[in-house]
């Protein structure tokens, strides 16, 4: 079944950058169909969505990070990414990538779902602790 591997978390001062990388693979489909997000969970907290891409690369942010973190793909390398600049401490969390391909019937991936019960792969996380 499809498997995800993020890796590129750490630790880093307040206003630190680190870049988050998720290797897909296994998929069954072509990587590009694929509905692709970052989420994110704080430790007491749910889950929620940081920034989604659909298959033609056209990326959507939560207002929380807007300006400073940025979600792309690479369909060469299967690989998801999130740039995460000026970073804060209400930023730490443990980062997941997630995978769902489109709907039946639908080529792919126009509107990329917004919740995490709607994904149904998952990578392990990768810490990300800001102080």
């Amino acid at each position: 079944h499809v498997q995800l591997v993020e890796s590129g978390g750490g630790s880093v001062q307040a206003g630190g950058s680190l870049r988050l990388s998720c290797v897909v693979s296994r998929l069954g489909y072509t990587y590009s169909r694929f509905c692709l997000g970052w989420f994110r969970q704080g430790a007491g907290k749910e889950r929620e969505a940081v920034a989604t891409v659909r298959s033609d690369g056209s990326p959507t942010v939560a207002d929380s990070v807007k300006g400073r973190f940025t979600i792309s793909k690479d369909n060469a390398k299967n690989t998801l990414y999130l740039q995460m600049n000026s970073l804060k401490p209400e930023d730490t969390a443990m980062y997941y990538c997630a995978a769902e391909p489109p709907p039946p019937g639908v080529w792919s991936c126009l509107l990329p779902p917004k919740t995490p019960d709607e994904y149904n792969y998952w990578g392990q996380g990768t810490q990300v602790t800001v102080s």
